[in-house]
């Protein structure tokens, strides 16, 4: 019986239209042309790499899209047991009618050409946002993407400002600034004025969220333009700036960010905790680690400055989960955000799922977003999620609480679509 009511959620569920509040989708090639775009995914090639692929033979330059698939393939056998290896044969299952159980060495390459016939229609990407039933998808665009080209009504700007607050030093990145705006940046007023710049360009053109990751020893402060100028007097006169001068930098642009997201009701995604480079000789993407340190208490700052920012926090473990669920708990402004990368797996996402939604008010938590780079990913991906909450629902609400199944399945539709479309509006 608990499984054949587990079962009927998840099916309503399944049925549900979403709209994915956080992806690395490039709008203007959404999905896979070839098999490489799909198992090029950074999950495969570390995983790959981890289980003795050399890096060398993953990212050889000029390598053909096949020929990689076919490297690739020959490490699938020691990944059969992971979850990322079941969104890879969902994938292929439900696109490209593959009825085997694993993907070999045998039977690779007609599964190949069959993908690529596929994906060679040119209603791809329309078959995939239906089979996949999308209606719309948020984007992470860099700060100086003209957002044109595109429709934003479907593909929902996002303005990502990690190189801003993290990368300013670097004059690529203030060029790339001077040259989005028209901002001749000299000074603290002038960096302020570029970033309003920046805010009306992608609200102008339908953004509903700014978003930014973090590392671990980041804590937001308030830095007033006074307490900024000589530094960035000094970095736009090219001087080269000491640690304490790099972070009082990116203080001062973090918080007139968060400044202008007040100003423009627009939420302010923080994904927090990653380490970056931690694994030097990785393959593209899988470099990047947590620890321990993170925590949330270096934001009490701005979480207490900002009581009309919406901040929808993503932490990368379940040992952070807890202290993510207590701020949720207590701050208005703090929304639990999704299952962020090394917590994307059943095992945790249960644990975790379980505790939010037991303590946290049901209107402030975004149940799942995918982080694809392609659009094929959706589909099993949020599977995943909705398999886990399914079973969360029928076990602690229906059995556990004496629920309704219809007040379950209400629950469930909240947090993965409702939710976002409150927090993020429309």
């Amino acid at each position: 019986m608990p499984d054949q009511l587990s079962k009927r959620i998840f099916a309503e569920l399944e049925s549900l239209v979403l709209i994915d509040p956080h992806t690395h989708i490039n709008p203007h090639s959404a999905a896979s042309t070839t098999l490489a775009d799909i198992m090029g995914y950074h999950y495969y090639t570390e995983l790959a790499h981890s289980a003795g692929l050399p890096q060398e033979q993953i990212e050889e330059p000029g390598l053909d899209p096949k020929e990689k698939v076919g490297r690739l393939v020959k490490q699938l056998g020691d990944l059969d047991n992971t979850i990322q290896l079941s969104w890879l044969l969902d994938i292929c299952c439900e696109f490209f009618g593959f009825e085997e159980e694993a993907i070999t060495e045998s039977n690779w390459e007609k599964l190949y050409d069959t993908a690529a016939e596929k994906m060679a229609q040119p209603d791809w990407e329309q078959q995939v946002l239906k089979q996949s039933g999308l209606e719309q998808v948020f984007l992470t665009n860099d700060f100086d993407d003209p957002l044109e080209g595109f429709d934003t009504n479907l593909y929902i700007p996002c303005l990502r400002t990690d190189d801003l607050v993290f990368h300013l030093g670097k004059q690529e990145t203030r060029e790339r600034l001077a040259k989005a705006t028209n901002v001749d940046v000299g000074c603290a007023h002038t960096l302020r004025d570029a970033i309003a710049k920046l805010f009306d360009h992608f609200t102008s053109r339908g953004a509903r969220a700014c978003a930014i990751s973090l590392p671990p020893d980041f804590s937001p402060t308030a830095v007033m333009p006074e307490e900024a100028e000589a530094t960035v007097r000094s970095l736009y006169a090219g001087n080269e700036l000491s640690c304490d001068e790099s972070k009082l930098v990116s203080q001062y642009v973090f918080w007139t960010l968060a400044e202008y997201c007040a100003a423009h009701s627009l939420p302010f995604d923080l994904m927090i905790g990653v380490n970056r480079r931690v694994y030097e000789a990785g393959v593209y993407q899988g470099q990047d680690l947590y620890d321990k340190r993170t925590s949330l208490i270096q934001y009490k700052e701005l979480f207490n400055a900002f009581p009309n920012v919406t901040f929808p926090v993503s932490v990368l473990t379940s040992t952070s989960n807890q202290e993510l669920v207590s701020y949720s708990w207590i701050f208005p402004n703090v929304v639990i955000n999704g299952h962020w990368w090394y917590s994307n797996t059943p095992a945790f996402i249960t644990f975790d799922c379980k505790s939010r939604l037991e303590a946290v008010p049901k209107t402030k938590q975004i149940g799942y977003y995918s982080d694809m780079y392609k659009l094929e990913f959706a589909l099993p991906k949020f599977r995943m999620y909705r398999r886990v909450l399914a079973n969360v629902l029928a076990s602690d609400f229906v059995i556990g609480r004496n629920w309704s199944e219809e007040r379950a399945i209400e629950l469930g539709k909240l947090v993965l679509r409702g939710n976002v479309e409150t927090i993020f509006g429309r």
